[in-house]
């Protein structure tokens, strides 16, 4: 079978604009929680976010593109420059062709969609932008980074809410092992921030209402949560077959092993109360790649602090993993970037890239109160030094999709153990 393996990974997130930052902060432990700033939320129960901070899209795109595209699609196209630039990707006449995108979102452009409803019903008809639809539609991203980048490959947007950024890995890694590609760039983004957006989002799933105290407010597994907190972001990976990374001399951070994607049958918000489905996808994504439960030395958990799903998701590792669920880190990136919806999976998938890469297994920050329904190691406030030979990836979205990623640390044949 060919082995797929990630050359580059860009990130634009709520504790830092590039993946070094995201990454140092990330194993410091720091919230990129806040009060709320891109909206007036004073009426709001909720009103606290993490927000992207100081992002200036027109320095990387261009003040023309900006102002004609999505937030949300503003930061996939910075993510991918950035993850092409770090694999040394160049496309040009003779590969674009060999070269795709897959770049998923809860909702696409869904703020900009919101706003110029008041344009339309303040100033009328005729000031509403010619770029309504491409800036709303969910595979704006995708198609926005294929213009301009040139990709010429296979071009997919999915939109799974929460699982939407990790199945977007999976959705390439199919694209590579068909041979429809060589080369992929692979994701997930978005951006809403908005009043009504929020206020939507907290009649559907929980909010964390600890406003005097944002960056404390995320808790996951933790027996005072209360709820999760909305994040935007963006973060994209190139994947590429090992013989086409190896031809290029790229460097390599990790390998994609597999996954498995599931359906609940239950409910358009609730997760299923006995986590089969998500079961199901965990013991799929071992099965499809041939792994032993204890072949998994980490867990990133779905993990967003909502009361009831923290235990679900315990339960359903414990269900799968047996004694082994007791000797796993678990770890949670929602406690410091809030739940970023349709980025969520691939900002967890690139955290677990680089702790495979270096050793360095991020911590679950709040954890002060240990909960009895929720009793694994969530490596608790601070980052942790662990060799890791598997990752597993969380991922779970309204409507009852569940995506279980594996990743592995690459070993070449030319490539010193590092255990």
């Amino acid at each position: 079978m060919t082995r797929i393996v990630i050359t580059g990974l860009g990130a634009i997130t709520p504790i830092g604009n590039d993946v070094n930052t995201f990454w140092t902060q990330l194993t410091a432990g720091v919230s990129g929680a806040g009060p709320l700033t891109a909206a007036d939320a004073d009426d709001f129960p909720t009103r606290i976010a993490c927000e992207v901070k100081d992002f200036d899209p027109t320095a990387s795109i261009g003040r023309k593109l900006a102002r004609r595209i999505a937030r949300s699609t503003q930061l996939a196209l910075v993510a991918a420059q950035q993850a092409m630039a770090d694999a040394n990707l160049v496309l040009d006449d003779h590969n674009a062709a060999q070269v795709g995108v897959v770049l998923n979102t809860g909702a696409g452009g869904m703020s900009e969609a919101s706003a110029d409803v008041h344009v339309l019903l303040e100033r009328g008809p005729r000031a509403v932008s010619p770029f309504h639809i491409p800036r709303l539609m969910a595979n704006a991203p995708a198609c926005i980074v294929s213009i301009e980048t040139g990709a010429k490959g296979p071009i997919l947007a999915s939109t799974l809410d929460g699982a939407s950024g990790s199945y977007a890995l999976l959705e390439a890694y199919h694209f590579l092992q068909r041979g429809e590609a060589q080369a992929m760039l692979a994701g997930g983004s978005e951006s809403l921030i908005t009043p009504l957006l929020l206020d939507a989002f907290a009649r559907a799933e929980p909010l964390s209402s600890r406003n005097d105290d944002p960056a404390a407010a995320c808790r996951p597994f933790d027996a005072t949560r209360d709820g999760t907190v909305c994040g935007e972001g963006a973060a994209v990976m190139v994947l590429e077959t090992e013989e086409h990374a190896r031809q290029r001399d790229a460097r390599i951070y990790a390998e994609v092993l597999g996954g498995q994607l599931t359906g609940d049958a239950h409910h358009i918000s609730e997760p299923e109360p006995n986590g089969d489905g998500a079961a199901r996808a965990t013991r799929g994504a071992l099965q499809s790649t041939g792994l032993a439960p204890t072949d998994v030395d980490v867990i990133f958990a779905h993990g967003t602090g909502h009361p009831l799903n923290d235990v679900i998701e315990t339960k359903v590792i414990e269900t799968v993993f047996g004694e082994h669920a007791h000797r796993l880190a678990i770890t949670a990136t929602k406690s410091m970037v809030g739940h970023t919806l349709g980025a969520a999976g691939a900002i967890s998938a690139l955290a677990a890239a680089l702790t495979l890469d270096c050793g360095l297994i991020p911590p679950t920050i709040n954890y002060t109160t240990p909960d009895p329904e929720c009793d694994l190691d969530y490596v608790p406030n601070v980052a942790r030094q662990h060799p890791c030979r598997v990752a597993m990836v969380n991922a779970f979205g309204f409507g009852g999709q569940n995506v279980a990623l594996l990743l592995g640390r690459y070993q070449g044949a030319d490539t010193p153990d590092r255990s």
